[in-house]
């Protein structure tokens, strides 16, 4: 047997995120416990330097395989691997104060959040079965005890042990679908899995071969209804977890489906009749129950891992659009499908990631994560107000933000498949939007046109890690509402794999 090639340039972002991962375990024995804050600036400058072979690899353009075409390093993987690192060095700066000012283990927030990055940093390259559960473990494993991460809490406590529990089940189901598909076809790469579906289509115990694996990932996208686990772990977490969880673990969880999808199971849209009922059901379910769940939420944390949900499902629009479209034939149109998942999970992070970042930091003074704990928060820190606006009106859609252009590439994608089935789902969609709207208006109501309760008007006071985390993310959906050219180019990137 021929011994596996290591391009070694194509491995170094994750071979440098690995290595400042032994960095920041090995300086807790190291450093004085004066100085654990550290090993966030360690994990920080490992996160950004990893970033410069991405960069690096994206002016070279050459595709690379390894192990067999079991691990590609492409633009797809690259775009994607670029998302996961900004994610985490965003992550950083919303946890440095919170972790720092709290009774927590510094070292080990750290070293479990840089383990789960290199997990979705693999995943992105994943293109073999196996490849894609050690890749998931890799992301899931360390989440489970960060949910936990709060000591002496027992919500904390609850919020881990669920996750746990329910991650497992999703796990095992997942992974016997996994034992399915490889029973039926022979193969653990996915272009074999293609080559099998093309020439032979989709018997009956390839459908519920491909039907078990997709459920094991709906569980980590939390989609309706394996969401259960969702409103109480990101509630019980510490918050930059709960950030974490709801932007990279899930869209961890969708890089694997959309892995899954476009290299195994598509197969020239000839497997496309396999998956695409249940991934519609799902869409329907997780958008319609997130945004009614949300809408009597009072508090915002709870409020956000039900819009977390709904905003799972809207992702899950391409997905049944490319295969309503692919099991017709139009494999056009599911290009644009899949490049509109790419494009709501960049501008999904971004705004998701600035409206915890604003939760902590009114929390810093509240301790509170009441929506009534925001009232008159205009009258006394209005940048910040100004700033949970931007997230919230982007989240609803509202343009010209940049959560606007990511639910007009989703209605794009939907409405270009022409189906009754892909209308119906567009008019489910187009009335999920509708009702975000009152629940995120209902935050904006409060900061704006609400008298603050108490005597305290003095302005918080934002660390300058957390602020430039607000100021990034700020800028971010500012920039993609007017310019969004610069993510429909990573969109397209993802199109061209495809083809």
């Amino acid at each position: 047997m021929p011994n596996p090639v290591f391009d070694w340039h194509a491995l170094a972002p994750d071979l440098i995120l690995a290595g400042t991962i032994l960095v920041v375990l090995i300086s807790d024995l190291v450093l004085p416990e004066r100085d654990a804050w550290q090993t966030s600036r360690i994990a920080s400058l490992g996160v950004l330097l990893a970033l410069v072979p991405i960069v690096t690899l994206a002016v070279d353009g050459t595709n690379r395989e390894m192990f067999g075409g079991a691990y590609v390093v492409d633009n797809y993987a690259l775009a994607l691997k670029a998302f996961f690192l900004v994610v985490a060095y965003l992550t950083i700066l919303i946890s440095v104060d919170y972790i720092g000012e709290g009774d927590y283990y510094q070292s080990e927030f750290y070293f479990l959040l840089l383990t789960s990055v290199l997990g979705m940093s693999a995943m992105t390259s994943a293109r073999d079965l196996i490849t894609i559960f050690v890749a998931l473990e890799t992301i899931s494993i360390p989440t489970y005890v960060l949910a936990t991460f709060r000591k002496h809490d027992r919500r904390s406590s609850e919020a881990g042990i669920k996750y746990y529990l329910m991650g497992v089940l999703s796990s095992a189901v997942m992974l016997y679908g996994m034992s399915l598909v490889f029973g039926v076809t022979g193969a653990t790469r996915l272009p074999d899995v293609t080559a099998y579906v093309s020439a032979n289509g989709t018997s009956s115990l390839m459908v519920v071969a491909i039907f078990m694996t997709l459920v094991g990932f709906a569980f980590k996208v939390s989609a309706v209804p394996f969401h259960f686990w969702a409103p109480d772990t990101y509630e019980g977490a510490p918050t930059p977890v709960t950030a974490f969880l709801s932007v990279a673990s899930k869209a961890g969880g969708f890089v694997a489906i959309l892995n899954l999808v476009f290299f195994g199971f598509y197969a020239q849209g000839t497997g496309a009749d396999a998956w695409w009922p249940a991934l519609w059901v799902m869409a329907v379910l997780s958008m319609t129950l997130g945004n009614l769940s949300a809408l009597k939420q009072t508090n915002i944390v709870r409020m956000l891992a039900y819009s977390s949900v709904a905003q799972g499902g809207f992702l899950l629009v391409p997905f049944a659009a490319a295969g309503i479209a692919g099991a017709r034939g139009d494999l056009g149109v599911a290009d644009s499908a899949f490049s509109a998942v790419v494009v709501y999970l960049l501008v999904y992070g971004a705004m998701n990631l600035g409206a915890f970042a604003v939760v902590i930091a009114v929390a810093r003074r509240t301790e509170s994560g009441e929506i009534s704990s925001y009232a008159g928060l205009f009258k006394t820190s209005p940048t910040l107000a100004v700033m949970m606006t931007g997230f919230m009106a982007s989240l609803a859609g509202i343009p010209f933000l940049g959560g606007w252009y990511a639910k007009f590439v989703m209605f794009r994608s939907v409405l270009e498949a022409g189906t009754t089935w892909a209308v119906v789902l567009a008019v489910v969609a187009a009335l999920n939007t509708v009702i975000a709207f009152f629940y995120y208006a209902g935050v904006i109501r409060a900061m704006w046109f609400e008298e603050p309760a108490g005597d305290d008007r003095t302005p918080i006071t934002v660390p300058p890690a957390l602020a430039a985390a607000i100021g990034l993310t700020s800028a971010a959906i500012v920039v993609v509402g007017v310019y969004p050219q610069l993510v429909a180019r990573v969109g397209e990137l993802a199109t061209r794999i495809t083809s």
